[in-house]
């Protein structure tokens, strides 16, 4: 076979001008692929009822029997109130919950646990992926598409914030390529500790880049700004949320504009769960209930 020396020459060059011009990586994913439009579920987060159900005096079965009772269509079981946290608990007790969330047509939309990884030891953070690990096996045996985690309690002293958040998107990866194995999306929920800022927890989400690694929209925890824009910004991000009866300004609370939220998940556009969470003191049966009729009628739910 003969080849045209220009031809060949020609193409060369191509090929070492190519070589020579650095790849450019492709961007990660990073806002959630959905359709347009909404569709909203309500859900309940069970630490709406964390006094009784630390006590004993409630049970999570009794959590989705008050789901079913009030019409909210799933439970956010957190892990806290599981027998053992944070040990997991037994197959019986996930298999038990399960059946009764099912014959009451209510759905288990998530769990969740307390890691910390804004600590310097990596050994402390190792054992931390490993219990996210354990509750990702927790939540597919439950059927719950997402998990609930945190970034970290405070910004470890002697460390600068870009230095732990290199660490901390590390074990964030790691934990969602384990979620994509068992079918559990990996959700952050920014709550005003290491993550403040909206910014910085879509830094954070971004820099991990997985479909399966996505945001709790807290929007309690929203304190630098304008609370309203904070949530707005998150919301391409989120795969579920909480809702919650107050929002922050800094220090200060107030009570938060429902019709706001609406009109903010109307215009960016939001399909699945709202979980709501009811806080303070009284009886949380009472409290729920009252802002459960808040959430429909500013909702039209």
């Amino acid at each position: 076979m003969t080849i045209d020396r220009r031809r060949f020459l020609g193409r060369s060059a191509s090929l070492a001008v190519a070589a020579a011009i650095p790849a450019v990586a492709a961007p990660p994913p990073a806002k959630v692929a959905r359709e347009s439009g909404v569709k909203l579920k309500l859900g309940l987060n069970a630490y709406s009822f964390d006094a009784p159900l630390r006590a004993g005096t409630m049970t999570l079965a009794d959590a989705v029997h008050y789901c079913a009772q009030h019409g909210v269509d799933a439970l956010d079981a957190t892990g806290y109130y599981f027998p053992g946290y944070p040990n997991v608990p037994p197959d019986e007790y996930i298999y038990n919950l399960k059946l009764t969330a099912f014959v009451n047509g209510v759905s288990i939309s998530g769990t969740g646990v307390r890691n910390d990884f804004a600590v310097a030891d990596a050994a402390a953070r190792q054992k931390d992926v490993q219990m996210v690990k354990d509750w990702i096996v927790v939540a597919a045996k439950l059927g719950a598409p997402v998990i609930r985690v945190f970034s970290g309690r405070v910004r470890p002293e002697g460390h600068t914030f870009d230095e732990a958040l290199e660490w901390m998107v590390r074990d964030f990866k790691e934990c969602a390529a384990f979620g994509k194995q068992h079918g559990v999306v990996v959700a952050l929920q920014q709550h005003n500790d290491f993550l403040k800022t909206a910014a910085e927890a879509i830094r954070a989400i971004e820099a991990v880049g997985s479909d399966w690694f996505g945001c709790i929209l807290d929007i309690g925890s929203l304190r630098s700004g304008d609370p309203y824009e904070e949530i707005e910004k998150l919301v391409p991000y989120a795969v579920s949320w909480q809702i919650k009866e107050n929002v922050g300004r800094g220090a200060a609370e107030e009570p938060t504009d429902l019709v706001k939220i609406k009109a903010i998940i109307d215009r960016s556009g939001y399909r699945g769960y709202v979980p709501f969470e009811a806080l303070g003191g009284g009886d949380p049966r009472i409290k729920v209930a009252a802002f459960l009729e808040k959430i429909r009628k500013a909702f039209a739910l």
